[in-house]
């Protein structure tokens, strides 16, 4: 894997020179970067967008280097809004939550184009490096009809580094010590007076893997990834046209050493030695995933102002999943289609208009099959049940949404989309925001209104793959789930600080609540007289799901070069489970707080970043009540999690064109106890092939200490006058 990792450095690094023959130095007078995306230009690396009528935390791109995150997954460690976790302790798939709800009720988008659906979303977040980005904007609540009605808790909007950059080429390189090594390189020029281009090229990879809590399971699995991208603009002022193309490819092998998935494959005769003797090899998982996209997006002013214009959307999306969890098997192919055609009019500095219409196309080919050792043992054969889907799913319709203003002080935007969804007919969805701003020193926002999406039952919780429970219930169902969402935020500016247009404490509230949702309840035991447990996935049925999020923000740059920002978020999310008892999320942190503080000297030629949290306990699932430690004591005597704290810290050095940063991730060392569910030996090692095997049961960090250390190099674009 060496040799692949720099024979594809070499490649990039060759590509990225080659670029720089041409020349681009007249285009950079002025971003033409305005249509159809939203560019945002400072140095505040976090804060809560003042001018937004939504409420938008803005991640900028120097924020993204406040640690080195090396893709999308590991950039919101110094965010209280947005939290990332393992799905499971064996894939190195990551999740986010929003507003206290699976980041499956997110809405991600590519810079408006919406990204992350049905079986990329496991691992979309980590196929999107950070220093490819520009900026990240996460909106909470029910945003904009204009995208879609996907967005149940709110928006992740990613800004990509344009083609119109003004660093002609930039590389990254890093490396952990626990010999994760990670690989950057985008290079912009300009191809012809209205023509401009960008390359983006990513590699990824780990030359070795590390058991440091000695389970006999990695703590991260091995992988290797290939990234690349190409983006192209066409500008004119009555024209503006871009597309562009990306491909991934993935491949990861985690759990215990030895393991191959050719160990496993069934038989074609029940009860042939190969699956009757499984219970004496290695259990681990191997995933290869291969994605591809192409979009175009078209915009056309109608008036010389562009208070008039016309756009069109479209993007196609092919992904490719071939993923094996121990004798447990999920393959899938998956292509999507978005179109988005709109029509913008400001009427006047009052009154302006949207209206358009879109369409989504999803044909999912799904073939599960689940190991069940209970079944296995009993029955004999192979123990798998096989699941299986073969659809389209497709649902589009027609959204305007009107805005008005007065002035800076009130405005106010109302929405309504009514789609057509395949199987279950028209529905209209409603959304209101308002932004009240009658001083310079307050801003209030509310905003509401109604989420639909379709569920993909074994994607959206791959998690479940990696037990050795049964399935019940149609985990085939793609339930056209229903919430509404609503809550506002109130922002006070106070005049002190070196800045007090910077110098903010914000308080938000919101609710999600679901009319209708695909259930996942892990905690049902099989019946009486036999091990294990059963997974049920069930529609909620009049069942009760909500969740309630209180979060506040408070920022301030109180001497020259010194920022603060401390962030407290509390949440109460609760559902019914098969049972029909109201309890509490599993497995979801009620609270985190994130206290950052940063400081640099003189022309920023040092910058010192640190990052404290403290993430609160969660409840443990039932069967998890009774698991010990090594000692004999209970790990979770009252049925929940630690409080535990993460720490960070960075150093950065700056020269003319290039950075030397060091850091350590997780200073205190901290990881999860136990990270599985299941027997063990006289060893202390897992043994996996059991009833009651569980490698999904994560709520906290599997990486202890990591130290880290990398690079940035920028070539500047050359003058006339250099």
């Amino acid at each position: 894997m060496k040799k692949t990792l720099m024979t594809l450095v070499s490649l990039l690094v060759t590509v990225s020179a080659f670029a720089q023959v041409v020349d681009t130095s007249s285009i950079y007078k002025d971003r033409k970067d305005s249509l159809s995306a939203t560019v945002f230009v400072g140095h505040q690396e976090n804060s809560i967008s003042r001018g937004k009528t939504l409420r938008t935390e803005l991640i900028s791109a120097s924020g993204l280097q406040k640690m080195a995150c090396c893709n999308l997954a590991e950039s919101f460690e110094n965010s209280a809004s947005v939290t990332v976790g393992y799905s499971d302790a064996v894939t190195g798939a990551r999740q986010i939550r929003l507003l206290g709800l699976s980041g499956t009720y997110t809405q991600m988008l590519d810079e408006n184009r919406p990204v992350m659906r049905g079986i990329t979303a496991p691992y979309g977040l980590s196929y999107v490096p950070g220093p490819w980005l520009e900026s990240i904007q996460i909106a909470k609540g029910s945003p904009s009809v204009i995208n879609g009605l996907e967005s149940m808790t709110g928006q992740i909007n990613l800004e990509h580094k344009k083609p119109t950059e003004e660093k002609p080429l930039f590389i990254q390189a890093s490396m952990m010590s626990d010999t994760k090594a990670d690989f950057n390189a985008t290079s912009a020029w300009q191809i012809s007076p209205t023509v401009y281009t960008i390359f983006l090229g990513h590699v990824s990879g780990n030359f070795k893997t590390y058991d440091m809590n000695h389970d006999g399971f990695r703590d991260d699995p091995k992988m290797l990834q290939f990234n690349v991208a190409n983006r192209w603009l066409y500008y004119t002022p009555e024209l503006q046209v871009r597309w562009g193309v990306k491909a991934v490819s993935d491949h990861r092998q985690g759990g215990m050493d030895g393991y191959e998935k050719d160990m496993v494959l069934p038989s074609p005769f029940p009860g042939d030695a190969q699956m009757t003797s499984i219970d004496v090899i290695p259990w681990g998982t191997d995933i290869d995933n291969r994605l591809l996209n192409a979009y175009l997006k078209i915009g056309k002013p109608l008036r010389e102002d562009g208070s008039s214009s016309m756009a069109a959307i479209a993007d196609w999306s092919w992904q490719k999943s071939d993923s094996w969890f121990g004798a447990s098997s999920y393959l899938a192919e998956q292509q999507s289609g978005f179109v988005n055609l709109l029509y913008r009019n400001k009427l006047n500095g009052s009154h302006d208009f949207t209206v358009g219409l879109s369409g989504t196309f999803d044909h999912i080919d799904e073939n599960v099959a689940k190991f069940d050792y209970v079944f296995w043992k009993l029955v004999g054969g192979d123990g798998q049940t096989p699941y299986s889907e073969n659809a389209d799913h497709s649902f589009g319709g027609a959204y305007g949404e009107y805005t008005f203003h007065a002035g800076e002080i009130f405005t106010s935007i109302v929405g309504v989309s009514a789609n057509w969804y395949k199987g279950n007919g028209f529905k209209v969805a409603p959304r209101v925001t308002l932004k009240y701003s009658p001083a310079e020193w307050i801003v209030a926002r509310a905003n509401g209104g109604r989420g639909l999406r379709y569920a993909d039952p074994v994607a959206d919780n791959i998690g479940v793959m990696s037990t050795h429970s049964s399935f019940k219930g149609d985990c085939m169902n793609r339930l056209l789930e229903d919430s509404w969402t609503y809550g506002g935020n109130v922002t006070f500016y106070m005049p002190f600080g070196v800045d007090p247009s910077k110098t903010y404490i914000s308080f938000d509230y919101f609710r999600t609540q679901f009319s209708r949702q695909l259930m996942v309840d892990y905690e049902v035991p099989k019946a009486s007289g036999i091990e294990g447990r059963d997974i049920w996935f069930f529609d909620s049925d009049g069942r009760r799901s909500y969740s309630d999020n209180w979060q506040v923000d408070f920022n301030v740059e109180p001497f020259e070069r010194f920022t603060l920002a401390l962030t407290g978020r509390y949440t109460n999310a609760r559902q019914e489970n098969y049972a029909g008892d109201l309890v509490e999320k599993p497995m979801l942190s009620r609270f985190k707080g994130v206290l950052n503080l940063q400081y640099k000297t003189n022309l920023s030629r040092w910058i010192f970043d640190f990052t404290a949290s403290v993430n609160g306990s969660a409840r443990v699932y039932d069967f998890m009540k009774d698991l010990k430690d090594h000692d004999g004591s209970l790990l979770y005597a009252d049925g929940r999690t630690p409080v535990y704290p993460l720490l960070y810290a960075q150093i950065t050095r700056r020269f003319r064109g290039f950075d030397i940063y060091a850091g350590v991730e997780n200073i205190t060392n901290f990881t999860q106890k136990h990270v599985l569910v299941g027997d063990t030996n006289s060893s202390g090692e897992w043994t996996p092939w059991t009833p009651d095997f569980d490698a999904s049961c994560v709520w906290g960090p599997i990486m202890g200490r990591r130290i880290n250390v990398g690079v940035r190099l920028t070539l500047w674009r050359a003058t006339k006058n250099d």
